[in-house]
């Protein structure tokens, strides 16, 4: 049992969740430290281990073991040694999340700041839509692209993306016998918002994830849920093809990264190169950057010295130079812009594998055999790590201390939020195996 000030300062470091995500990495790694610093004293002193036991757990410290094995395989082991080791605030996070996320008030207040977090940034990102410039002045660093309060970074669709489906399961939860429809529309509302960034790859997640969350809702009819549809489309393609700038991301440019075989299909091909040289066990968590820059220049310095400039490995040298550099099957930037291309390259066959298996241990094995018993802030929370595993569909480094963030509040948020799952909870009175 723990005191009202020990539970209001847990209360407050988990309630700046999303605004230390709004600041930055260096904040959000501090704040989520201080969560993680703060609950390993509180169950030394509570003498609480029961979580250890439990199987999920147990597939966590797994997981990490083998990062701490992939560090030591890697082509450059010091460029991933943080991410591989810090793996393990993310475990601790994740038995933090269950600990008090079994209490349902605790629960229930910080779900009303997060949506209070979030309505801000959806009118933020409202204003900007329409205005060019957000509450700030943010908004011209990419154009019409809209960046919101992360000011130089155009990421505030994702951002969207890792909350809102579990806030709406949320709100259904707590109010949908009364106000489902008007919940209903604030979904609508946010999924547009999404779609007026412009970040076309969390725009398609967004259509998906909220198709999928009103698929398996329950409080709908089949003829209402056909009707929503049907209305939802038409509003959605009205908006498109009523705004140049969207018409410009979503169809136009869609068409020709799909006809050209252009950027990310290149960065694929490069991922991929790299997987059949490093088959097995990849290059290594975050060494894609070393091997495919590396890579990249050695042909280019090739097609440069034929020009008699060795030196300018970008340089431009005509048509046929030209030609020549967009023959190299290397792309040297920082990781592969897609999950399983990502995984293939840096883990190889062994650790993509394993890494897969314990997802579908942690959360796809829940959500298929038991689907029936899950909340509706698991649905949400589900579908967003579901999505996190689209095939082809780009998106940002898995392990990246910001894409993982978001994803262990979702897979944490699954588990801790439903007694049956709860780590906390005698495995034995379990109805989700």
């Amino acid at each position: 049992m723990i005191n009202k000030y020990i539970s209001n300062y847990f209360f407050l470091l988990f309630s700046f969740i999303p605004i230390s995500l709004i600041l930055g990495s260096s904040v959000s790694l501090l704040n989520i430290l201080l969560i993680d610093i703060s609950f390993l004293f509180l169950i030394i002193y509570l003498k609480d281990f029961s979580f250890i036991n439990n199987r999920s757990f147990q597939y966590l410290i797994v997981l990490y073991i083998y990062l701490i094995f992939n560090n030591f395989i890697s082509v450059d082991r010091e460029i991933g040694l943080a991410r591989n080791l810090g793996f393990i605030r993310i475990i601790i996070l994740f038995v933090a999340f269950n600990y008090f996320f079994q209490k349902e008030n605790f629960l229930k207040n910080v779900f009303y700041v997060w949506l209070l977090i979030i309505f801000v940034v959806l009118l933020d990102v409202i204003l900007e839509s329409f205005s060019g410039k957000n509450i700030f002045g943010y908004g011209s660093e990419y154009g019409r692209r809209v960046l919101s309060f992360f000011k130089d970074e155009p990421i505030v669709g994702g951002y969207l993306n890792a909350f809102y489906l579990t806030l709406i399961g949320f709100l259904f939860l707590k109010f949908g016998e009364k106000y489902k429809n008007l919940i209903l529309f604030f979904s609508i509302l946010i999924l547009f918002c999404i779609l007026f960034t412009g970040e076309r790859s969390n725009s398609i997640k967004a259509i998906f994830g909220i198709s999928l969350f009103y698929i398996f809702f329950r409080d709908y009819q089949i003829k209402h849920k056909f009707y929503f549809t049907i209305v939802g489309l038409i509003i959605l393609i009205s908006i498109i093809f009523s705004s140049d700038f969207l018409k410009l991301r979503y169809f136009y440019q869609i068409k020709s990264l799909v006809s050209d075989d252009k950027i990310y299909f290149k960065h694929y091909k490069s991922a991929y190169n790299i997987f059949k040289e490093y088959k097995f066990f990849g290059v290594g968590n975050k060494n894609y950057r070393i091997v495919a820059c590396s890579k990249f220049r050695e042909k280019a310095d090739i097609i440069n010295s034929e020009f008699g400039e060795p030196s300018d490995v970008l340089g431009s040298h005509g048509p046929k130079a030209d030609k020549l550099v967009a023959q190299i099957e290397y792309v040297c930037t920082t990781h592969p812009h897609q999950v399983f291309f990502e995984l293939l390259s840096e883990h190889g066959i062994f650790g993509t594998f394993l890494i897969l298996f314990l997802i579908y241990k942690l959360i796809f094995s829940k959500i298929i055999f038991n689907y029936k018993e899950l909340n509706y802030i698991q649905l949400g929370s589900g579908i967003y790590i579901i999505l996190t595993f689209i095939p082809l569909i780009p998106s940002g480094s898995f392990f990246s201390d910001y894409l993982l963030t978001l994803f262990s509040l979702n897979l944490s948020i699954f588990y801790g939020c439903n007694k049956n799952l709860n780590i906390f909870f005698n495995s034995q009175n379990s109805k989700l195996k």
